[in-house]
């Protein structure tokens, strides 16, 4: 894993499409769900109780960040007249905050209804790439990384946000590259990706809802084995829970 990996990016190799969007997606939906069937998780909802409001969807929108919103906004667009878009008052004066405050039951129950209407499912896709999948791909490609390196960049951006201070994304990375040379620096990518790892381990342990580091560990495992292109098989553990991801089970879940 030395060096750039600009050939991947040459090639269209990268998380946003194929086998490899699909690895990426199973990967985090093992942390936000607890499976691999990442395409079940479109209609998911609930409060888990991380002062974030509900957390919705296939990568966890949540109503306390705003980024539900913007999928219910993106669903009005596509989808003008639907269930959801009476909430969106609602959802606008409870972002930033916890609060459930004239959302509750009907709104769970109008969520995973509307999941089973396409256009929810686009719009949800639309926004992870844009908020998510497209900047983490952007910036892996800034510091020359692989597949792997995409993966975790994004993984970051979904729990830690695409913001620049200390705890977002943004903050992670400026420190790791003040650590570590990137591979576009002419460093080696297993250094910088362990670096860059422990220092989200280190702003996860100050979050109440992030204590357990299962994602950090799997991604610090597969940086070990040299799993630079997402290749499968791959097994790991999350929350204690063992899963094995193969090329045969890659393909159920496509589709």
């Amino acid at each position: 894993m030395a060096g750039g990996s600009y050939w991947y990016y040459d090639a269209h190799q990268t998380i946003m499409t194929g086998h490899l969007r699909a690895t990426t997606f199973a990967l985090v939906s093992s942390a936000e769900n607890s499976s691999l069937d990442y395409q079940k998780q479109y209609r998911y909802i609930e409060d888990i109780h991380d002062g974030r409001g509900y957390t919705a969807g296939i990568i966890g929108f949540t109503s306390g960040t705003g980024d539900l919103l913007k999928v219910v906004e993106r669903y009005q667009k596509l989808q003008p007249h639907n269930r959801l878009v009476k909430y969106l008052p609602a959802l606008k004066k409870v972002n930033g905050t916890a609060s459930h405050h004239g959302l509750g039951a009907k709104f769970i129950r109008d969520w995973q209804t509307a999941a089973k209407d396409r256009k929810l499912v686009q719009a949800q896709d639309e926004v992870l790439d844009a908020m998510y999948l497209k900047p983490a791909v952007r910036a892996a490609q800034a510091d020359g990384l692989s597949p792997l390196g995409q993966y975790i960049y994004y993984d970051a951006l979904v729990v830690h946000g695409p913001g620049n201070d200390d705890a977002s994304f943004g903050g992670i990375r400026r420190a790791a590259k003040q650590r570590a040379k990137t591979p576009k620096q002419g460093g080696d990518a297993q250094t910088y990706l362990r670096t860059f790892l422990t220092i989200r381990a280190g702003v996860m342990r100050q979050e109440s809802a992030h204590h357990d580091l299962s994602r950090v560990n799997t991604q610090w495992q597969f940086v070990v084995a040299g799993k630079d292109k997402l290749q499968v098989p791959l097994s790991w553990k999350m929350y204690g829970q063992a899963f094995t991801l193969t090329r045969a089970k890659l393909n159920q879940l496509k589709w």
